[in-house]
């Protein structure tokens, strides 16, 4: 039985489409289509960061290998230059990786070349590397398992790659977006490798769970937009004590999101749409914004309700 993997889930979609109507707001832009392309272009994007730091972990290898082998050729060859350790070039999990069709075909098709191109980052990680504690135990351990394989290989991707400022910088500069979707990606990429069983090859899981969630992103979009002067007067009725340009523009975005879900989303929760909004509002806007957002949608929640506006079917739903 094999497991897959799927990457984003319903909170992401949140974050990438607030992101969306904030971008779409700021550069007055009225072009919905293209708008709505590009937020898909850049969970797609999402994707292939993901992919390009599975293969990053697939590169050192390759390069580590290859030193081994310039080294067997050189005049002077040491003792250690003939007789190498190969745990590292042996590792089990990075040879799955390798050997992955599924990876190697989404590289190709995608023409992920960056680590071709850009080879020096290769380096800049099997240096930094060699020169790690992590490494010279791991290569110590007498145990020849896979598991142990597999917690170094975690490890190296947790302690040596993740916070890398350089590789980090690369990422910024080939795509502004990724600088939110790095800390999202890592923590995948962990549960990837924690998840891969020795016996499978690795296959790449669908970005989408399902077509309900790749929907979920064109429909709050679309409907966050198409809405978002109506929805501002029943927020002003319940903010009577603040001028709605005083309500900072991330708050105001993340709380029309919230009522799209509210009147448009009637398999999702009330109470899980609030607690998803007020969470965001705690990342990405005011230290008071969650309290803030709490107390209006809160009220709004009630008055939809109380209206017949909100309607949520199954059960507990609201």
């Amino acid at each position: 039985f094999l497991k897959f993997f799927k990457m984003i889930n319903r909170r992401h979609i949140r974050v990438k489409v607030m992101q969306s109507v904030y971008a779409m707001q700021q550069s007055n832009s009225q072009d919905l289509v293209r708008e709505e392309k590009f937020l898909k272009h850049s969970i797609q994007k999402m994707f292939d960061l993901y992919v390009l730091n599975l293969q990053l972990l697939v590169e050192v290898q390759k390069l580590a290998r290859k030193r081994i082998e310039l080294s067997k050729k050189k005049i002077l060859a040491t003792k250690e230059d003939l007789n190498p350790n190969t745990k590292f070039v042996n590792n089990r999990l990075l040879n799955i990786l390798t050997e992955s069709v599924s990876l190697e075909g989404y590289i190709e098709l995608n023409k992920l070349n960056y680590w071709d191109l850009d080879d020096k980052y290769v380096k800049i990680i099997l240096d930094q590397l060699l020169e790690s504690d992590l490494y010279k135990k791991y290569m110590d351990t007498v145990e020849d398992s896979y598991n142990v394989d597999r917690s170094f290989v975690i490890n190296f991707f947790r302690d040596i790659i993740a916070p890398n400022e350089k590789i980090a910088d690369y990422f910024e500069d080939k795509m502004i977006s990724w600088v939110d979707d790095m800390p999202f990606v890592n923590t995948w990429i962990l549960k990837t490798l924690n998840k891969q069983s020795p016996k499978n090859p690795f296959i790449l899981g669908s970005l989408y769970k399902d077509d309900d969630d790749k929907q979920f992103v064109s429909d709050l979009f679309n409907k966050t937009i198409l809405n978002h002067h109506k929805y501002e007067n029943d927020i002003k009725e319940k903010t009577p004590n603040w001028e709605t340009d005083r309500i900072a523009d991330v708050d105001m975005i993340l709380i029309k999101m919230a009522v799209t879900e509210f009147l448009h989303f009637a398999s999702i929760p009330s109470r899980v749409t609030i607690n998803e909004y007020i969470e965001l509002a705690k990342d990405y806007s005011t230290n008071k914004s969650g309290h803030f957002i709490n107390g209006v949608l809160d009220k709004l929640a009630k008055e939809y309700l109380a209206s017949n506006a909100m309607v949520k079917i199954g059960r507990g739903l609201l």
